[in-house]
């Protein structure tokens, strides 16, 4: 971390400038406080002490709430001591009372970027642009400093199964473990090798022509699931999953698990079939 910077005491004319305009450049934590406060004794060394530990990287101000209630009372402000990060103009987080220093460390911790995470985003934007050559460099850096680090091994193993270097990607992937971006990427490859295997237009009249065969719906979905319409696929597999649970040792449950995976948890198709499928099973 860089030196401290000193606290910052604002008030309700500085504040606008002081803290909402300065958090577009770093976050900046607001304690709110009074005089007459115990608790606001209790707290005030421990945030300085973290706060400097932090350098530059975060701004601590400190407003008194008795002597500037426009802002107190904009922000809300109904007891004190009350925390607030401003992060790009915006409350980001905030909590109130006199917290333990371990608690007040985290809450500044998740207000930085680590330089690892600052290293993924670079590779993430290098590859996001069409330089993939760069963003492979940024990985490799990365995992010099970091053997393990989750970021650069899956986003590495995408640029070289891109390019057709599975054997190391594959082996990027393994050091991954069950980081779900690698997870992912194992479904992804068994998609593409049951591609290469079979022709998708005989497994769509296979399933037309046996719409009550538990493989023969799996099989369908497992080809639309390799390309990319996940929607139908689930509509398929929960049908497999419907008409024989146990088919090759629960095979379509799992297939529907591994989308899942795919599309991540934060997706509101995982969200809806994540219901069916659990109506569907109990």
């Amino acid at each position: 971390m860089t030196a401290p910077s000193p606290v910052l005491e604002v008030t309700d004319e500085t504040f606008a400038e002081a803290v909402v305009e300065e958090s577009k450049n770093r976050p900046v934590v607001v304690d709110f406080w009074a005089d007459w406060c115990g608790p606001c004794r209790v707290l005030s060394p421990i945030i300085e002490r973290v706060a400097a530990e932090f350098g530059e990287d975060v701004l601590l101000a400190k407003l008194d709430t008795d002597r500037n209630p426009h802002t107190a009372a904009s922000h809300r402000i109904q007891a004190i001591p009350s925390v607030k990060a401003f992060v790009d103009g915006e409350v980001a987080s905030e909590f109130a009372g006199a917290l333990p220093e371990e608690h007040v460390r985290a809450f500044f911790a998740r207000l930085v970027t680590s330089p690892a995470e600052a290293a993924a985003a670079e590779a993430e934007d290098l590859a996001a642009s069409g330089d993939l050559a760069g963003a492979e460099a940024r990985y490799r850096e990365m995992l010099e400093e970091d053997d393990e680090n989750a970021d650069a091994l899956t986003g590495l193993a995408v640029i070289l199964l891109e390019r057709g270097d599975r054997e190391e990607a594959e082996e990027l992937i393994t050091r991954a473990g069950n980081d779900r971006r690698a997870k992912a990427l194992r479904h992804h490859i068994f998609l593409e090798e049951f591609a290469a295997k079979h022709d998708a237009a005989e497994l769509e009249q296979e399933a037309r022509l046996e719409p009550d065969d538990p493989r023969a719906r799996y099989r369908w979905g497992v080809m639309l699931a390799a390309v990319g319409r996940y929607e139908e696929a689930l509509d398929e597999l929960l049908e497999s999953v419907r008409l024989d649970r146990s088919f090759a040792d629960d095979a379509a449950r799992k297939a529907v698990l591994a989308v899942f995976d795919i599309l991540g948890l934060e997706s509101s198709l995982v969200r809806d079939y994540q219901r069916r499928l659990t109506q569907l099973l109990f």
